[in-house]
């Protein structure tokens, strides 16, 4: 495919409409900030005419305003966002409900004997949304971590005071870095809409890494911080390690199949079934599930993840805890599913499993005694990739059929609602954050005193991550559970209990596990919970105003609370059913 093939017509500028608008977001966030009053001379003898080119010199008022480059992310998110979900609803008139582009960049209509790079279809456009309205909510409540202000009014000195201190380095924050930060974020959304559309491993790697490497930036973006560059430096040496094993990991499928293609005829998926997987293949996929382990946060391929939660920003945690895990999954989904689950061995799967135990026992039991809320929300956020790698590992025992498209239902409904209580949780975080504070617990004392109008949302977060019902975290982790059980248990009227325990799937245990993790994991939500209404605080009554991150949480609220029950939860839940039909199709 050449760059002239993606304008050969309408079908095609249809068809990726939503990625079309994330490239414009791009370069407006380029061009629309350096427009000024620039201009050259003629080089003529003996005049002064002077021809602007705007490009450059002294910006103008509306193109120097510091909320300009959120602006511009927040509308292309957004935009982006309304075309994906309008390409899947029916006499849309924008985009195809199921489409696939070959390599020449011809358009047509999926089948399973042709090769493809990119497809579109109900999966790909819901962990689509799924990442922009991450991403969007993070741009909505950076708008409050980025202030701008005069140089004139710089104080270069370091200050003795913490306040006085954090209070100066907010105001070296100026329109120039909300231009980077706001770019990163659109970089990001693009290599994660290549994720999830690519069905070819190559495309899906460069999809990867392209947002890989600006997350590496959004880490360590508060450079001012004692912790930031620390975080963004480990966490882009062990995620450029873990992306060179993947790579080599698919070097070597190359090398056993000739063809990066997952499906059609010659791909990785058609070799693997007719023929089984040599030791070179069998290498090669477990070096690429290391690249996603990391992506993921999966034990032991974890120990980035914490550091870089704590020295990130808010905004930029959530993001890493919701869209950038899913943009994994999405990934070991494409990969585990589409080639290997009819083949019926699936060596995999056993190692999923142990995998998927070992995480959210790991996740929990080390949130139990973490003091720092980033660092508990982090481990936390490992804990539920435990649960997730849990529904994979069934899918991987049941095979294709009606209880695996149940499984994956869960998975991306969790998925889903997980961007509203995990960014939210995060979003409480950098408000206190605006003090100088919220890396330890006793921060959060009084908070209810303080400030009731965010206690309760974080409160309504923290419920939502343990699984109370009814809210939207108890049918996401109902969903997956009852799945898998059901998938395993079968018909055991009449046996006796010892027989009847003996029939059990392994994969059953994983549920119970999952019971067991889920309850230790209420100790710490509960634990904020609690000092926050009945622990007293010497701290002022009066918090940062911060409207957007506020205006941010209130909609995560909304999110957790009518996800979990009613109409929107029926919808979501039906969208992701379509979702899944569409990636077992």
């Amino acid at each position: 495919m050449n760059l002239g093939t993606l304008f050969s017509g309408p079908d095609m500028a249809s068809i990726l409409m939503p990625e079309w608008i994330l490239i414009l977001g791009i370069t407006a966030m380029i061009i629309v900030p350096n427009l000024g009053n620039a201009t050259f001379r003629l080089p003529i003898p003996n005049t002064s005419i002077r021809i602007p080119y705007l490009l450059g010199g002294k910006r103008f008022s509306f193109t120097g305003d510091p909320r300009l480059p959120s602006a511009i992310a927040a509308f292309t998110l957004f935009a982006s966002f309304i075309t994906a979900l309008l390409s899947q609803m029916i006499d849309s008139g924008v985009g195809v409900a199921e489409a696939c582009i070959s390599m020449t960049g011809a358009v047509n209509e999926c089948a399973i004997s042709d090769n493809y790079i990119l497809r579109v279809d109900p999966f790909s456009r819901m962990m689509e949304m799924i990442f922009t309205a991450a991403l969007l909510i993070a741009v909505i409540a950076n708008m409050d971590r980025l202030p701008a202000t005069s140089h004139k009014r710089l104080q270069l000195e370091v200050q003795e005071d913490p306040v006085a201190e954090n209070r100066r380095l907010a105001k070296l924050l100026n329109n120039r870095r909300q231009v980077d930060f706001s770019l990163l974020v659109l970089m990001v959304a693009l290599g994660m809409s290549t994720v999830a559309l690519s069905t070819n491993l190559f495309s899906l790697f460069v999809g990867l890494e392209l947002a890989s490497m600006a997350s590496y930036v959004l880490v360590s973006f508060h450079k001012e911080t004692k912790i930031g560059p620390e975080a963004g430096v480990k966490y882009f040496i062990v995620g450029s390690v873990a992306g060179a094993v993947g790579l080599y990991g698919i070097s070597m499928l190359y090398i056993w199949n000739g063809d990066l293609s997952i499906y059609g005829t010659g791909g990785l998926a058609e070799k693997w079934a007719s023929e089984g997987p040599n030791g070179m293949a069998i290498i090669g996929l477990a070096m690429m599930l290391v690249a996603f382990g990391f992506k993921v946060s999966a034990v032991p391929f974890h120990f980035a993840a914490p550091d870089a939660y704590a020295g990130a920003s808010g905004p930029v945690a959530g993001v890493l805890s919701t869209a950038s895990k899913a943009m994994g999954f999405v990934a070991l989904m494409r990969v585990l599913f589409g080639v290997t689950l009819g083949d019926g061995g699936n060596e995999w799967t056993i190692l999923i499993g142990a995998v998927a135990a070992i995480t959210m026992t790991w996740g929990n039991i080390a949130a139990l005694g973490s003091k720092n809320p980033k660092r508990m929300l982090a481990y936390s956020s490992i804990a539920h990739a435990g649960y997730i790698l849990a529904g994979i590992a069934a899918i991987g025992a049941l095979g294709p059929g009606a209880g695996s498209e149940l499984i994956a239902t869960a998975i991306i409904f969790h998925l889903a609602v997980l961007v509203t209580f995990k960014i939210g949780a995060f979003l409480v975080v950098s408000l206190l954050e605006c003090e100088g504070r919220g890396h330890e617990i006793s921060h959060f004392h009084g908070l209810a005193r303080r400030d009731p109008m965010i206690a309760i949302p974080m409160m309504i977060f923290m419920l939502a991550l343990a699984g109370v019902p009814p809210l939207s975290g108890f049918l996401s982790k109902l969903m997956m559970v009852s799945g898998i059980i059901s998938s395993t248990v079968g018909d055991v009227s009449g046996a006796t209990l010892s027989d009847a325990f003996g029939s059990l799937s392994w994969v059953f245990w994983l549920a119970i596990l999952i019971f067991i993790n889920s309850a230790i994991s209420i100790f710490y939500y509960l634990r904020i919970c609690v000092v926050m209404f009945f622990e007293e605080t010497d701290r002022s009554p009066r918090m940062s105003r911060a409207p957007m991150i506020r205006i941010a949480i209130m909609l995560c609220t909304m999110g957790a609370v009518v996800l979990g029950f009613g109409v929107l939860a029926d919808v979501l839940a039906i969208a992701a059913s379509d979702a899944a039909a569409a990636l077992f199709s």
